[in-house]
């Protein structure tokens, strides 16, 4: 799992770059699942609260640049 420091000091391209990688390694643990070969399902948390954070600072970052405007 991604600290929040780590994801605080990319910038938006390589944040938007990692959320696509973090989505369609999403999808694929979803199918993983369904199938029954999920080797570590705790992944699946881990994946979606990385996601929830990066979408977090984007919405924080596109609110600061808001104001600043």
């Amino acid at each position: 799992m991604a600290k929040i420091d780590d994801l605080k000091t990319r910038s938006d391209d390589q944040l938007n770059e990692q959320l696509g990688d973090l989505k369609r390694e999403q999808f694929n643990l979803r199918f993983q699942a369904a199938t029954n070969q999920l080797e570590k399902p705790s992944r699946i948390r881990e994946v979606r609260r990385t996601i929830a954070q990066i979408k977090t600072l984007q919405t924080d970052r596109a609110r600061a640049a808001s104001v600043k405007a």
